[in-house]
């Protein structure tokens, strides 16, 4: 990446902008500066203060082949652009618009509320040097040019025409580069100010010469510079401080090779149509429907690549890699990945996790959308679908699916489906393991182990115990399904309980809030009778609802938390090894004591509560 940094003046970028030569790459927010910070730049440019650098980057290669648009304010122009401003947005527009532009200003109060206006600068009090620039010299009135107080019914300042404007000793910062203006204004203000000429001039020598000749570094890339590091670059740099992703950078790119589509416009259809249907997705992303195109695209090149190189072509979805999709990459799998989300979201909502909230890993479905396109209907296969469910929980139960993933996506895609045809198994299912102290340490949603837990808790014959009746999608939305505690925090207090115990997910299950609302702080050995009664079953009946909850009754009944918790936690090895595919042993298995090999003290603490 080359790059020059000349120092330009101001003036020649604000025209450079008004003649379309430098535009904004279609990336870039919207401008955004309200009134007062907009006061604020103009101030410490007639001070002289240094305001930042400015980058741009030189057009004219395939590497920077943006669809771009004007500055706001700026006027339509007819021409592609030299330059395409990728840092100093902010400034630059709110410079151009209150120092060159012949129409108001177009900004907001800091509240949001639309202003639209002009800026003036006081020339007395703007070379005094006991009055502040920003307060007292540069100042903001409405389009016309009026300033009311009194519910706009009384009139103070009539800036309307430049005889008013004299009159009042202000001058309009629009108008400090016209020239012809300036004399004029120069001319009528010695005759309406007799003796003011030292004024005037030390006006025009100070901060009228600041404004109109400021100087402006600037950092001008190269049209070599690959996309990746245009991308990189505007996140370090921009003083917005929002970070641009691969999405808003191809949608530019898009835009400039066919004016008919818009890839945001495209994706937010997409996007509407998937979580319709499967609102367990509605936290999927822009980013991760790219990086399973790119899988695609690439495992496609992969497949087709006919050369006599070692060096075949990989499976990829890094940055730089979705980089370089092209339009007709993106629209070729498309409409297979539409699909294959929604089958995603079916293949989530079938391993009963039903909100997106309690969704392990968004990042997961990326490779699993991929994984359903490259086996087709084959997906659908019993013993196809037995081999995916296992790969899934292999990865929420190993965790293997937080920070950068990218690589893990790619090898997945194709482990997968290599073994679906018979090879061994994805280093995500063999690498996959789960540690037993990991139960005593799972308390809250933050973890993909949590929520995982509390999915497969869901699986088989589970029953609600207040309304008896199987959890499912339906039941789970209807009666507000949550986890709760099964010994009640209230009664485990009074107990004596170790809280770390109590919140950890052994002592936690799937049942509704009006279950929960029952339960209260009641004894256990009191709510399972009670709970026989409310849903009006047996005894018997309701001690098979509570066992499918992987959990031993005599243990509630005697109220003893130890024991339950116990057997409890063993109980969830097994569940999560059955998900897995392979056995979890257990704290005696591995010969350790009850919490095994853990070397964190709270575990040490927690060891001894439970051996109390």
């Amino acid at each position: 990446m080359s790059f020059d940094s000349p120092i330009r003046d101001l003036e020649t970028l604000l025209k450079d902008i008004d003649s379309g030569k430098i535009q904004l790459p279609d990336f870039q927010r919207p401008w955004k500066w309200d009134v007062d910070r907009i006061q604020s730049l103009l101030a410490s440019i007639a001070k002289g203060f240094p305001v930042g650098v400015v980058m741009t980057l030189e057009t004219g290669s395939d590497e920077v082949n943006f669809a771009v648009r004007p500055l706001s304010g700026a006027r339509e122009p007819h021409t592609r652009p030299d330059f395409l401003l990728l840092d100093g947005q902010q400034r630059l527009t709110s410079l151009y618009q209150a120092l060159f532009s012949e129409d108001p200003v177009d900004s907001c109060d800091p509240r949001g509320k639309v202003m639209k206006g002009y800026f003036y600068i006081r020339v007395a009090e703007s070379i005094d040097p006991d009055m502040d620039m920003e307060d007292d010299a540069i100042f903001f009135v409405k389009e016309d040019r009026i300033v009311r107080t009194n519910f706009d019914r009384d009139i103070v300042g009539d800036y309307s025409d430049m005889e008013k404007e004299i009159a009042a000793g202000v001058f309009p910062l629009n108008k400090i580069l016209d020239t012809s203006y300036t004399r004029k204004y120069s001319r009528l203000f010695h005759h309406s100010h007799p003796n003011s000429d030292d004024m005037l001039d030390e006006f025009f020598d100070g901060p009228l010469k600041q404004l109109s000749e400021y100087k402006v570094p600037v950092i001008e890339l190269s049209n070599t510079t690959k996309r990746e590091a245009v991308c990189t670059v505007f996140e370090k740099v921009n003083t917005g401080g929002v970070a641009l992703n691969v999405f808003e950078l191809l949608t530019a790119t898009f835009a400039a090779g066919s004016a008919d589509f818009r890839l945001n416009d495209d994706w937010t259809a997409r996007k509407r149509k998937i979580v319709s249907l499967r609102p367990v997705l509605s936290g999927l992303e822009n980013t991760d429907f790219l990086q399973a195109v790119s899988l695609l695209a690439s495992r496609k090149r992969r497949l087709n690549y006919a050369g006599e190189s070692e060096k075949v072509p990989g499976i990829t979805c890094k940055r730089k890699d979705i980089l370089k999709l092209s339009l007709d990459d993106y629209l070729e799998w498309a409409d297979h990945l539409t699909d294959a989300f929604i089958w995603a979201g079916q293949f989530i909502n079938n391993q009963f996790i039903f909100r997106h909230q309690d969704l392990p890993y968004r990042t997961q479905l990326v490779p699993l959308a991929a994984i359903r396109v490259a086996l087709g209907t084959d997906a659908d296969l019993q013993g196809v679908a037995r081999l995916i469910t296992r790969w899934y929980w292999s990865g929420v139960m190993g965790e293997l699916y937080g920070g950068a993933v990218e690589t893990r996506f790619a090898r997945d895609l194709e482990e997968v489906e290599a073994w679906v045809g018979g090879a061994s198994e994805p280093g995500t299912v063999a690498g996959a393991s789960f540690n037993p102290d990991r139960l005593l340490t799972l308390r809250t949603r933050n973890s993909a182990a949590y929520k995982g837990i509390y999915a497969l808790t869901m699986r088989g014959d589970v029953k609600d115990w207040v309304y008896n009746q199987k959890i499912n999608q339906g039941s789970y939305q209807d009666f507000a399904i949550d986890i709760h505690h099964i010994f009640p925090q209230k009664w485990c207090e009074k107990a004596g309980i170790e809280n770390t115990l109590v919140q950890s997910i052994v002592n936690k299950t799937p049942i509704s809030s009006a279950t929960n609302r029952f339960i209260s702080a009641k004894a256990p050995s009191r709510y399972v009778g009670e709970l026989a009664l409310r849903a009006q079953i047996s005894p018997e009946e309701m001690q098979e609802s509570l066992t499918a909850h992987h959990i031993d009754v005599s243990h509630l009944l005697d109220d003893d938390f130890h024991a339950f918790f116990e057997d409890r936690r063993l109980r969830l090895l097994d569940l999560v090894g059955a998900a897995m595919g392979k056995p979890v042993l257990s704290y005696e298995q591995a010969g350790h004591d009850v919490f095994g090999h853990a070397e964190e003290d709270e575990l040490d603490d927690l060891a001894a509560s439970l051996s109390a």
